[in-house]
């Protein structure tokens, strides 16, 4: 029996993982599996080897305090794989953790095969990772395909397969949502990071903005987007408060039908912008670290914005509110903004709209990350 150990380090990750082996275990049920990896991942029947929320950190000086932990999580990891001696190890995301895991496992068993789906964004900040990634990486998925010249030019094997979060999903939506969505309000979907970290430094403010929303228009709602990790976290913050507009929803399909019936979404700095950018629905960005963080991360960065649709168009597509701007009196002054300048929304969508089908994979990112596994595997 062929097998694939699957290596995440939070869990966009996992359900990036999830969305691929889903499609695979349905075309080749015969694999067997192991996983560093999270709740989506657990429904397909793959177990982890520890808990997602231990390697789970934000920011450099979270890292620097947790580098024992880290390393002592990295040894053991390295340890499982080359116990449960995989034919493939299949990295997701998060390359600080996977890839230093995945390097350590091949100069012990040459024979893995290593692929890894979502490339280090080699080109926000350290190019030079590109040389040392050849020494360990046999095939690398790309979401985007101008990232493909980077790996071209140190003849690394790569292929584009788009992002999942920008195709057009055809999930089972018979879940009887109607009573959720409440009658006669308009929805604004909050998401606040599916890392503990990014919720903590996030919920107080999208809390007071909500606050602010409610002292003046009484004909919203409000959802946050949550993981499963995360949802009693954000519940027991806004019980505190008393608000009845708001509520927390961590199922995939009713956070999908939620979001495609929002006026508007306030979101953390990530990928999951695409996927609100290809439900059609207007956004604003924001963001806060820690000023250390804040700081070491200008100096190494190469790009001017955060948003990956910014970055791609070199120009603010999204209005991003970073730092000091992050705030609920400016998110509040932003969001009301755009909601009373239907101009202004209709040209962000029609951007975005542009944006996407640039980056849009032929098929799927799933068939085609599922495709090359099996290729590795035959």
């Amino acid at each position: 029996m062929k097998k694939i150990f699957i290596l995440t380090g939070e869990p966009s990750g996992d359900k990036l993982a999830s969305t691929v082996i889903s499609k695979l275990k349905s075309q080749n049920p015969d694999i067997e599996y192991s996983s560093v990896g999270g709740n989506h991942l657990k429904k397909l029947g793959i177990e982890s080897i520890f808990n997602l929320n231990e390697i789970t950190y934000l920011g450099f000086t979270s890292i620097l305090l947790n580098i024992f932990k880290i390393r002592n999580k990295i040894n053991h990891t390295v340890n499982e794989i080359i116990k449960f001696n995989p034919d493939i190890l299949f990295s997701v995301d998060s390359p600080d953790f996977t890839m230093r895991v995945a390097e350590r496992v091949k100069k012990i068993n040459t024979n893995i095969k290593t692929i890894h789906y979502v490339a280090p964004q080699v080109w926000i900040w350290r190019k030079n990772r590109v040389k040392k990634i050849k020494k360990f990486i046999d095939h690398i998925l790309l979401l985007f395909d101008f990232e493909k010249k980077y790996f071209d030019e140190e003849n690394i094997n790569n292929t584009f397969v788009g992002h999942p979060l920008i195709e057009n999903n055809n999930e089972d939506n018979k879940k009887i949502i109607e009573n959720i969505i409440p009658k006669n309000k308009k929805i604004i979907s909050i998401f606040p990071g599916s890392r503990k970290s990014e919720t903590d430094a996030l919920l107080n403010i999208l809390i007071d903005f909500i606050k602010l929303m409610n002292n003046k228009h009484n004909d919203f709602y409000f959802y946050f987007h949550a993981t499963h990790e995360n949802k009693s976290l954000i519940l027991s913050e806004i019980n505190k408060f008393n608000i009845e507009n708001v509520d927390v929803v961590s199922d995939e399909v009713i956070k999908s039908k939620i979001l495609s019936n929002s006026v508007f979404a306030v979101s953390k700095s990530g990928t999951v912008s695409l996927q609100i950018s290809s439900s059609n629905i207007p956004s604003i960005i924001i963001y806060k670290l820690s000023f250390i963080n804040f700081m070491i991360f200008k100096m190494l960065v190469n790009v001017k914005f955060a948003n990956i649709i910014n970055i791609i168009n070199n120009r603010e597509v999204i209005p991003e509110l970073l730092q000091n701007e992050c705030n609920a009196h400016e998110i509040y002054r932003s969001v009301i903004y755009f909601l009373k300048n239907p101009d202004l929304i209709k040209k962000q969508l029609l951007d975005c709209s542009k944006t996407l089908e640039g980056i849009r994979s032929k098929t799927s990112s799933s068939e085609e990350a599922c495709l090359i596994l099996r290729n590795y595997l035959s």
